[in-house]
């Protein structure tokens, strides 16, 4: 649907990791892993959770061709669950629109309490969704919340309450604009540093 060329948003978040050091990156809803190679070709070593079998499938195939295999573990899992890894296992989470999917806010509250779980202390957070300056956003059939049913797909669209909403257990570096897609699809650009010691530093710091 979206091609094989990186999103905008795993070019920006590249300069980001490399910024502060990381190596190991957990990406949450890797499709068909057009961000999940191109993280392994810049080096980075990835594990990215796909709920479906031919996305992990179209992933594996891939990277044997790219080389990169190596770089890249797959695990099939649904995200509304406990991710089956060990706490601070990773230096950074990557997830491209998988927050703006049909989850509740509660869902979403539980994704990113788990994504605080297995980040390093300082690890990375950086998350895109599309927001309520997004074309579609109040269009089709409302499902609750910012939950709208625009043709075949459900979107849950973010304000920038409910990413602070969201940020229990993380500093909220920056929160972007930008836009993707033929709509286009306006967007948050999320980047989150989880906190060493539990609490929020009242001055933002940059990445």
């Amino acid at each position: 649907m979206f091609g094989t060329d990186p999103s905008i948003a795993a070019s920006k978040a590249v300069e980001i990791f490399k910024n502060n050091g990381v190596r190991k990156i957990l990406e949450l809803g890797g499709g068909q892993g057009r961000d999940t190679l191109y993280f392994a070709q810049q080096g980075f070593e990835v594990t990215v959770i796909e709920y479906t079998t031919a996305g992990i499938q179209a992933i594996l195939e891939r990277a044997q061709e790219l080389k990169v295999s190596h770089l890249v573990t797959t695990v099939r899992h649904d995200v509304r669950q406990a991710f089956p890894f060990e706490a601070a296992r990773f230096d950074a989470c990557f997830s491209h629109m998988l927050y703006c999917m049909a989850l509740t806010i509660s869902e979403l509250a539980f994704i990113s309490a788990e994504t605080n779980r297995v980040l390093k202390p300082g690890g990375i957070n950086i998350y895109t969704a599309r927001n309520t300056d997004d074309a579609d956003c109040g269009t089709g059939t409302h499902h609750g919340e910012d939950i709208y049913e625009c043709g075949k797909f459900i979107i849950h669209f973010f304000s920038k309450e409910k990413v602070e909403t969201l940020a229990d257990g993380f500093e909220i570096i920056d929160i972007d604009n930008f836009e993707e897609g033929a709509l286009p699809r306006k967007l948050f650009f999320v980047v989150q540093k989880k906190l060493e010691d539990g609490k929020v530093d009242a001055a933002k710091s940059s990445c």
